[in-house]
């Protein structure tokens, strides 16, 4: 996968999985941008990727404003020339159940995640297009916001207005050969340690044990940089007729998410009352009813 040439922004970047997605892009030959909040942690992050012999910047800022949408893209542009692939990544948690979720816990999260791909895929597709050279979109989701979490409602809606915003950007953006994918991975962070079944495998990575193939293949968690193969993959031009999709990456596990589809269907002539339902819906739909929050082997649960 040779990345020479392309121009890349990567959000969030500084640490974790973001860092990970941006030494591999730039492993691959990727000029990159790294973003973060705090500078220290932003040029720590382009130092590893300089001192590796691959090419890097810092733009410092809180994603989420136009502003610093705008920065990403201009950094991109006055150091490297141009920019060929956006990966959205930054965001924050707050979580709570819903009673306690304050409205700045829930407007904090979206205006990160949401908020932040929208206006950062916006000024990117505007210099995408003006190039007239195609481009590269791909946004971070997450399992919570494929199936839930519990104490989450603010970060899984947001990855679930993620992946809808992906499939509509698909469209819109396909006539200037622009692809748009979501990734979603499952690794080891400071977002998936506090998971309580997911902490003992966090805890043996982090003391350098090597984790069993139960975790690896069943639960598709391993490390950041399990998770950074598939970026590169869809930023390079392998990928260029692959959008609209969402991709499952972690530990030794690659699979595609399906888009949600009726699955059980009825019809009565002249629409449906309350009482025709009542009737209806013992035979046709009770055995077809969607599970929430993620499916877990029993040997995951057990933990």
């Amino acid at each position: 996968m040779d990345l020479t040439n392309k121009v890349a922004i990567v959000t969030g970047s500084g640490q974790g999985l973001g860092l990970a997605y941006a030494q591999e892009l730039a492993r691959r030959g990727a000029s990159v941008v790294v973003n973060d909040i705090d500078r220290d942690t932003a040029e720590a992050a382009v130092a590893s990727i300089t001192e590796a012999g691959g090419k890097a910047h810092a733009v410092v800022g809180a994603v989420g404003s136009t502003e610093t949408a705008q920065a990403l893209v201009d950094g991109a542009v006055e150091t490297f020339g141009r920019l060929d692939v956006l990966v959205t990544n930054a965001g924050i948690l707050r979580d709570k159940v819903v009673w306690k979720m304050t409205d700045e816990d829930f407007d904090q999260v979206l205006n990160v995640h949401m908020r932040g791909t929208f206006t950062c895929v916006r000024a990117a597709v505007v210099k995408m297009r003006e190039q007239g050279e195609g481009g590269r979109i791909i946004c971070i989701g997450s399992p919570a916001g494929q199936r839930g979490n519990f104490g989450q409602t603010n970060y899984s809606g947001a990855k679930a207005g993620i992946v809808g915003m992906v499939r509509t950007w698909a469209m819109e953006l396909a006539r200037a050969e622009i692809t748009v994918n979501a990734v979603v991975p499952v690794a080891a962070t400071a977002m998936t340690e506090t998971i309580p079944f997911l902490k003992p495998y966090v805890d043996a990575m982090n003391n350098g044990e090597e984790l069993p193939a139960f975790a690896r293949r069943e639960l598709g968690f391993g490390g950041p940089q399990d998770a950074a193969g598939v970026v590169a993959f869809l930023a390079g031009d392998a990928a260029a007729e692959i959008t609209g999709q969402a991709v499952a990456i972690g530990g030794d596990r690659l699979a595609l998410w399906s888009h949600p589809d009726m699955t059980a269907t009825a019809y009565h002539d002249g629409g449906w009352d309350p009482d025709a339902i009542e009737q209806e819906w013992p035979t046709t739909f009770a055995d077809h009813l969607e599970s929430v929050g993620e499916k877990l082997p029993e040997e995951a649960t057990a933990q």
